[in-house]
């Protein structure tokens, strides 16, 4: 199996209204420093697979997604009943999944 099936493999485990990092999935496929081909793989990532409950380490939002970068990876979570810090950050003590 490519790396990329892995990681859409943990991606699809993450349940509704959770979140995951782009480290904590490069770990659960057996490789803590795939962190960036983490985010090249969602980036080529079938639209069936819920990519917006990946964030960054600190519950930073993407850009990548279309139409309106951030602001659409927002909506998509709001939309999932996970809530933001007053910067815009998710609340990762509430929300993260750590997938074990």
């Amino acid at each position: 199996m490519n790396t990329f099936s892995l990681i859409y493999e943990q991606v699809a485990r993450i349940p509704r209204g959770r979140v995951c990092t782009y480290g904590q999935i490069a770990r659960l496929v057996g490789n803590p420093r795939l962190s960036r081909v983490v985010g090249y793989a969602l980036k080529a990532a079938p639209d069936s697979l819920p990519c917006q409950r990946v964030v960054t380490k600190d519950g930073g939002l993407s850009d990548a997604f279309t139409p309106l970068g951030k602001e659409t990876h927002r909506m998509l979570l709001e939309m999932e009943g996970v809530t933001f810090t007053p910067d815009g950050r998710v609340e990762m003590e509430k929300y993260f999944w750590a997938g074990v």
